[in-house]
């Protein structure tokens, strides 16, 4: 066996190799980009064009990337692949007339080969001169499929953009796969651009095919889940008319057992026996089992920790079960520590596709200053999907309590029939920038033993917009009553609080109530009614942090409806929030904005995802 011998560099070839290595060429050295400027020039009077062009640009592009290293072949590779997108964004503005000229340092960069880039960049400038904007002339389509809605610019006399046209083919093309014309596609097209009469002739000729019904479902992917299950899950409705947006549907129903980390549903390219559309279905199963952990902390409340075990596939039928526990207020200044632990166990497909069943069980510990409760609750619910954003959950539950407060001791049990309807059209659950979510919750009860009968409602809703990319504005209100018995015989745990996290940011948790004297001593329970509103300014500083500042109000009375001589609070504060995959991290700081505390007493917030 060879020895290997230690290998020493004397001072004097070190430093010649020091001095040889910037002359050497090929041998790994890439020259290196100084700071670039890239200077965009719009000829005559094109609104907005000049935005455009920066947005298509990838050397302007590199400029902004301020964490990358570039060196100066990507300059030249950007600027030589400007040609073609610059292009691009002038016919999707109606400009096909266009010069562009792109120099790099004074060269034009398609003169200069990317692999021969000089060792440093000083400018880039990018010149176009658009010409004239160019109109439909001829602005034509078809055959067209019945209810086909074209953009409203594609016609003549309007501005011939080239996404316009691309637009009207989709959507063309859509609606024949939407009357089950799975096979439609663009047969040909003809543009012409006659630059006399600054005019654009769009001719465009569809292929719609024949209309197809659903074929055969081929499955492939699972190990684990049945492929029964997957069928009888997904809805697949083999031998209906071909839809795209029922296929949607199929992947979706899957997706939202949590079972499938992914589905995939491609179309065969070949027409089946029968005028059908084969489907292939392609899954990838999520780990079946996961063990999850979460935490809060506030000033007033203390701590709350919580940990869950899930098992997604029970039975290899893509059923869910899970068990929670958590404890909250630790070291927190409204009671004791508060427990619970529970059980959910959920199985998608019930009787039909259109249906889930839960069926749970949760045994908690309240402590709070002025009531003690230990609770068991029971239910079965079914949930059905009636569109893709709208749900309703129904069923019955069973309700055991026994409660002291202030030296009196009650014990009682309910029947409920909670109803729940959610219309949710967030276009993102975790941290929403558009969209809206309603939810109303009406839970009648009967009492079997020692407590009136009644019923609960409570409504949510919340709204989102967006000004620009950074700026959201947030808003959430909250409605809540109990009809039935009054606050002292109502079940403690149906009641209504404000104050803390979830209502009111900057109150104590639960400082608002109704106060009453029970036994001879001063306690504050929950009211009847409540109203809530909690707004929210939400400012991107980064891709991943951003700036929240909030107000919130809450309301609580003493009869079912609200009155005027309710008593209310309020709080204000500022927050931050760190985006993460799970939902944003949340910091906020808030002060009560009314009250002999207003302004002087601070609460810190901290948990995972937005308040609401």
């Amino acid at each position: 066996m060879p020895t290997l011998r230690p290998f020493r560099l004397s001072t004097s070839v070190f430093a010649l190799a020091l001095v040889a290595l910037p002359l050497a060429v090929g041998v790994g050295f890439t020259p290196r980009a100084d700071a670039q400027q890239v200077n965009v020039n719009v000829s005559g009077d094109a609104d907005g064009l000049e935005s455009a062009i920066r947005g298509a640009s990838l050397s302007f592009a590199l400029t902004e990337d301020t964490e990358g290293e570039n060196v100066s072949q990507d300059y030249v590779a950007a600027a030589r692949a400007d040609y073609r997108r610059i292009l691009t964004a002038l016919y999707a503005q109606g400009y096909y007339g266009g010069t562009i000229s792109i120099k790099v340092d004074g060269r034009e960069a398609s003169t200069i080969a990317p692999l021969s880039a000089p060792a440093r960049i000083g400018t880039i400038a990018i010149d176009v001169t658009p010409g004239p904007q160019f109109r439909f002339g001829t602005a034509a389509i078809g055959p067209l499929a019945p209810d086909t809605e074209l953009p409203d610019d594609f016609t003549t006399g309007e501005v011939a953009r080239a996404n316009t046209i691309r637009d009207a083919a989709n959507r063309s093309t859509t609606a024949w796969r939407e009357a089950g014309h799975a096979r439609a596609t663009v047969a040909s097209q003809q543009i012409t651009a006659i630059h006399d009469q600054n005019r654009l002739d769009a001719t465009v000729t569809l292929r719609p095919g024949p209309q197809l019904t659903f074929g055969t479902l081929t499955i492939t992917g699972n190990e684990r889940v049945r492929t029964d299950r997957i069928q009888r899950i997904a809805g697949y409705p083999e031998g209906a008319i071909f839809s795209p947006d029922e296929l949607d549907r199929v992947a979706t129903r899957l997706r939202r057992t949590g079972a499938f980390q992914s589905v995939s549903l491609q179309e065969s390219d070949t027409i089946g026996p029968n005028n059908t559309q084969p489907i292939a279905m392609t899954v990838a199963e999520m780990p079946p089992r996961r063990l999850g952990f979460g935490a809060e902390i506030s000033t007033d409340e203390g701590l709350a920790l919580s940990t869950y075990w899930m098992h997604r596939n029970i039975r290899h039928a893509a059923q869910n079960l899970r068990f929670d526990a958590a404890i909250s207020g630790i070291a927190g200044e409204s009671g004791g520590p508060d427990y619970s632990v529970g059980v959910t166990f959920k199985r998608p497909g019930f009787v039909n596709y259109h249906n889930d069943l839960t069926i749970s069980a949760l045994l908690e510990r309240q402590d709070e200053a002025d009531y003690l409760l230990d609770q068991l609750t029971l239910n079965a619910l079914v949930t059905r999907y009636i569109y893709d954003n709208l749900t309703v959950t129904g069923g019955f539950g069973l309700l055991i309590a026994r409660e002291e407060s202030a030296g009196i001791t009650r014990e009682y049990t309910l029947l409920t029939m909670p109803l729940t309807g959610t219309l949710d059209n967030r276009d993102n659950a975790l941290s929403a920038k558009s969209g809206w979510y309603l939810n109303l919750a009406i839970t009648p009860f009967i009492g079997l033993s020692d407590i009136d009968s009644g019923v609960r409602l409570y409504g949510d809703a919340r709204y989102y917009h967006s000004f620009g990319e950074r700026l959201t504005f947030a808003a959430h209100g909250q409605l809540g009553s109990v009809v039935g018995p009054d606050v002292e015989e109502a079940p403690t745990d149906y009641l209504f609080y404000s104050g803390g996290g979830g209502t009111v940011r900057g109150q104590s948790y639960k400082s608002l109530g109704i106060p009453i004297t029970r036994n001879g001593q001063e306690v504050t329970l929950g009211g009847t009614s409540f109203i809530g509103a909690q707004l929210e300014a939400r400012f991107d500083l980064t891709n991943s942090i951003s700036l929240v500042g909030f107000y919130d109000l809450g309301m609580v009375g003493a009869d079912p409806l609200p009155s005027d001589g309710d008593e209310w609070q309020s709080g204000a504060g500022l927050g931050l929030r760190y985006n993460t995959p799970i939902g944003p991290i949340r910091l906020d700081v808030a002060t009560p904005a009314n009250g002999d505390d207003a302004g002087k007493s601070v609460q810190v917030y901290i948990g995972i995802g937005q308040a609401f």
